[in-house]
């Protein structure tokens, strides 16, 4: 297990004009933590990855594992990956197809030349339960076997540091659950160092013990995942974390509207900017047939449905509340009554509790309901 320290990270690919993928990230990982690095596509997660790894050379910058340096671009100092102690899970396994899967999980014993792994390629394929898949090779093993035989190879050298690079994304749903969960289990049995990199806000949420969101090579929020849940410090960290629905609220006369709809209820309001942007998960939304089907308290407005989608224990509705399209989650006592009816173009109420909700600035930062202060850098990044 190692302490991981990156300092001023850049690194930028050639091009008119060059692209920035890393901009000067500092980052520190503790001794058996279990960091993700969460964000879309482009956003540098992945290089940052291979930089940590040594796959890719950063332009300038630091990194240290515990108390050794293993990249230093002042002193020139760039070790190879087999030189940083580390363990790779790789997104397509990347399994040798002509060795056993004994073989396999061995590869990075024969490779460091450690003559104290008696009996360790056995103890691991138990750990993650392939011991009777040790004499197939890959080809004969289906994807959830390959991949567990990947976190075994990772995991059998006893690395400082073991990397995943979206290790879940080919796997099918119930799989990638059940691997999921397999990780969770071991993080929490062998106390390994890991960084983890992943789209998946689910994955990233069951399995982090610190979430970094990253945009634009970039550092945008770090916390818990029930920190960065409940409490996205900018409209790009809440879209990613899952409150997709956006509503615009501006002044009109004496009240608040979403484009040509009038929202009814307690709104906090920032008149400083003009307008303020709530953001909301689905499952926290409700629809009903009137105002008088909604409970007392809430904020509200009326809606047009734009189609609905049954999902076993829910209804998915889109609505249309004047240009936004809205998500709202339905759940099966409701759907099985008056919402398994709802037709395109039918008109609904739209309703939400100001408290499940978060507001944030024309800036995109989030504003401290009732004061008007917004998020600066220190909180963005504490």
């Amino acid at each position: 297990m190692t302490t991981l320290r990156i300092h001023g990270l850049s690194k930028r690919f050639a091009g008119k004009p060059p692209t920035v993928a890393i901009d000067d990230l500092s980052l520190e990982i503790q001794d058996g933590e279990f960091v993700v690095l969460l964000g879309p596509s482009g956003c540098g997660k992945t290089t940052t990855l291979r930089c940590l790894a040594g796959l890719e050379t950063p332009d300038t910058g630091r990194i240290s594992f515990g108390d050794q340096d293993v990249f230093d671009s002042s002193t020139r100092l760039n070790l190879s990956p087999d030189g940083r102690s580390i363990g790779m899970v790789f997104q397509s396994y990347a399994l040798w197809p002509h060795m056993t899967v004994r073989k396999n999980i061995a590869y990075p014993i024969k490779a460091r030349k450690r003559q104290d792994a008696h009996g360790w390629v056995e103890e691991m394929a138990e750990l993650v339960d392939c011991v009777d898949l040790l004499d197939r090779y890959p080809a004969e093993l289906s994807g959830g076997q390959q991949q567990r035989v990947a976190l075994a190879r990772g995991l059998v050298a006893r690395p400082g540091v073991i990397f995943f690079d979206e290790p879940l994304s080919n796997l099918d749903a119930r799989l990638r659950d059940a691997v999921r969960a397999h990780i969770h289990e071991l993080h929490g049995r062998l106390g390994f160092s890991a960084v983890y990199v992943t789209h998946d806000q689910e994955e990233a949420l069951a399995l982090a013990d610190r979430l970094v969101i990253m945009r634009k090579g970039r550092v945008e929020q770090v916390g818990t995942p029930e920190e960065v849940f409940e409490q996205p410090v900018s409209e790009y960290v809440a879209d990613f974390i899952g409150m997709a629905n956006r509503l615009p609220l501006e002044r009109q006369g004496t009240g608040l509207v979403v484009g040509d709809s009038r929202v009814d209820g307690n709104v906090w309001f920032d008149d400083e900017q003009g307008g303020v942007v709530a953001r909301l998960r689905a499952d926290d939304a409700l629809i009903a047939p009137t105002p008088a089907d909604l409970p007392s308290g809430l904020i509200s407005c009326t809606a047009t449905v734009i189609d609905s989608q049954f999902g076993g224990r829910h209804m998915d509705v889109w609505i249309r509340i004047g240009e936004e399209r809205v998500h709202v989650r339905v759940s099966a006592s409701s759907y099985r009554g008056w919402a398994r009816s709802l037709d395109p173009g039918q008109s609904v109420v739209f309703a939400f509790s100001a408290a499940d909700a978060r507001y944030f600035g024309q800036d995109g930062l989030r504003l401290v309901e009732g004061t008007g202060v917004r998020y600066d850098e220190r909180d963005v990044l504490a």
